[in-house]
């Protein structure tokens, strides 16, 4: 498989891992909105140890200025 196919899947399998984590917590009772916090946290936290704040907090206010118009 090359580099960008092999890249590809993984991160298939990645969204998988997630949406397979989402359903489970779901049939036990977790509210929507509580998973997309947690989601969101846990993402932001791994993208800032990875990119550093200064850097997610860009991104976070680029993506809000794209949801706001």
């Amino acid at each position: 498989m090359s580099p960008p196919a092999e890249s590809e899947a993984l991160k298939q399998a990645a969204l998988r891992y997630i949406l397979d984590a989402w359903e489970e917590a779901l049939h036990d009772g977790i509210e929507p909105e509580m998973l997309a916090n947690a989601a969101l946290f846990a993402a932001l936290a791994d993208l800032i140890g990875v990119y550093g704040e200064h850097a997610v907090a860009k991104i976070h206010e680029a993506g809000a200025r794209v949801l706001l118009h």
